[in-house]
């Protein structure tokens, strides 16, 4: 959902420079503050409102001004983290959000949220398991993804300080290695933004068998089966066979053509009583 603080990028872009061309913008989102300047609007939301406040509500609770530019800037950065949904007026916390304020799930909630940005999450699967370039080679990267080239020396910083503060860089600051944590015992697991696999859908007759994997023809013979233990009349099973006859002719080679299913009955001895 689009930061009601996103409309400052937009006024950025469309203000002019003093010889009358218009600005370079960026075309990735990314913040200009830290993980850290994120996590504080979501602990601030937590701690004073629970899941959600408004806009002026969250002011006072960080002791800034609602129109000052840095609250501004913060409440946006939150959203970019993934940790805020911000709407008319109403900032609120999302479930990944709800989750950084817990201590017993920050950890792994700060992980999740540093690959929410996307342009960290570019970063980190092009250098994934290989060693970060020098500081002018990544900003050359991040001109090439969409950051303007005002504006790379400043995303690079933001950038390590946030790696830094989602426990990336626990193997050095030349590599990005995603933190083995866990959202610890008894929480629930963060929700990812990666849509899930499907499960197949299983095709049956409606009382538990899947003939899936049969052809049409077979699965549409087999739904016309009567239930176990009722009357099926002698005539019924002779046509429901024959059906049968005629379809294995047409899905299956070999030369069983011509197969008649008659309704004689074989001999037998009388039962006792007949």
């Amino acid at each position: 959902m689009r930061s009601l603080y996103t409309l400052d990028a937009k006024r950025e872009a469309e203000s002019q420079e003093a010889d009358g061309e218009t600005r370079e913008c960026s075309t990735i989102q990314f913040p200009n503050n830290d993980l850290d300047e994120a996590v504080v609007v979501a602990k601030a939301i937590h701690e004073n409102a629970g899941v959600s406040c408004a806009i002026d509500q969250l002011a006072a609770y960080m002791k800034q001004s609602m129109t000052s530019g840095a609250f501004r800037l913060r409440v946006s950065n939150a959203a970019i983290f993934g940790l805020t949904d911000n709407e008319r007026g109403q900032v609120s916390l999302t479930p990944l959000g709800r989750q950084i304020a817990d201590p017993s799930q920050e950890a792994a909630a700060r992980a999740e949220s540093f690959l929410r940005v996307p342009l960290y999450a570019r970063i980190y699967e092009n250098y994934k398991g290989f060693t970060l370039p020098g500081p002018a080679a990544l900003e050359k990267f991040m001109l090439d993804v969409g950051v303007s080239s005002k504006q790379t020396a400043k995303a690079r910083h933001a950038f390590s300080r946030s790696a830094k503060q989602a426990g990336y860089f626990e193997h050095g600051e030349d590599r990005l290695v995603r933190p083995a944590v866990s959202a610890g015992p008894g929480t629930k697991p963060i929700e990812s933004e990666t849509p899930k696999t499907p499960e197949p859908e299983k095709k049956g007759n409606g009382s538990g068998d899947d003939f899936g994997g049969l052809h049409p023809f077979v699965q549409g013979l087999l739904k016309t089966l009567p239930e176990p233990e009722t009357e099926w009349a002698s005539s019924a099973r002779v046509k429901w066979l024959q059906t049968a006859a005629n379809i294995f002719d047409l899905i299956y080679k070999g030369d069983g053509g011509g197969i008649v299913v008659t309704g004689a009955r074989a001999d037998r001895s009388p039962r006792p009583g007949e």
